[in-house]
């Protein structure tokens, strides 16, 4: 396994770099590639920077270009079930790009072309991801997130959930937004920016994948409120832990 790691801000992989062995940096495409060893697994982490093109682009660089094997996207994202709380995780069985509709053409959420809407991440990819997302919570988190920050966004036990994960270009940040995906598509853990478009990359290029997202936010009205605090305090902290755990395994 050569594994990419991608994240869409710098806060979502701080630490991974500096826990490498021997990185060294190259830059490709206005972004920075840093390659090195990360626990047993080669590595090669990147900030994709937010949206689906950028993912995308980001995805296809490290395999055509770095040559990696696998792709990790880690970062956060809003929830998009009532039973998914602040602090809790998300890995991805299956991603969806809740704004693709090229209907009547093509049946909406289907990536014309491709006949495919929802984008199946790696099985054994996922499981282990899941079991490092689990150790984390069980034995990681108390030490890893301050007193304070877990008090501030109410992390009280925080769960790990397995499931749908919507992408699109846009930040979502009102019920009616939220609801209205929702609708459309049943069993919607949670919604973000860019895992879909690294799915469908990823699915084009052969190419096993996984994504994991911690939840920052209701995506509702308050959704930006302390996001970026959270991004720093909280989500940079499970990030780094449960990658370190999954090269590891």
């Amino acid at each position: 396994m050569k594994l990419g790691i991608i994240s869409a801000l710098h806060e979502e992989q701080e630490g991974l770099v500096e826990a490498m062995q021997g990185p060294q940096k190259a830059i490709h495409g206005m972004r920075d590639y840093w390659t090195g060893k990360l626990g047993a697994v080669d590595a090669v982490c990147v900030l994709s920077r937010i949206g689906k093109v950028a993912a995308a682009m980001t995805a296809t660089s490290l395999v055509e270009r770095f040559g990696v094997t696998h792709i990790l996207f880690t970062g956060v994202a809003g929830s998009g079930d009532s039973g998914v709380k602040v602090g809790d995780i998300v890995i991805a069985e299956s991603l969806v790009q809740h704004d693709m509709n090229a209907s009547p053409l093509f049946p909406r959420f289907e990536v014309p072309l491709t006949g495919q809407s929802h984008f199946l991440t790696d099985v054994q990819m996922s499981a282990r991801l899941a079991h490092a997302a689990a150790g984390f919570l069980e034995h990681d988190l108390v030490n890893a997130i301050a007193v304070e920050e877990r008090k501030e966004f109410g992390l009280q036990a925080p769960r790990l959930h397995r499931g749908l994960i919507a992408s699109g270009d846009q930040f979502v940040h009102q019920k009616s937004q939220l609801g209205a995906i929702r609708d459309v598509l049943p069993g919607l853990l949670a919604v973000e920016m860019e895992g879909a478009a690294v799915a469908q990359a990823c699915f084009e290029l052969g190419v096993p994948f996984a994504v994991v997202r911690t939840i920052s936010d209701n995506a509702n009205e308050d959704a930006a409120t302390d996001f970026m605090r959270f991004v720093k305090s909280v989500a940079a902290r499970y990030s780094y832990y449960i990658v370190r755990r999954f090269s590891q395994a």
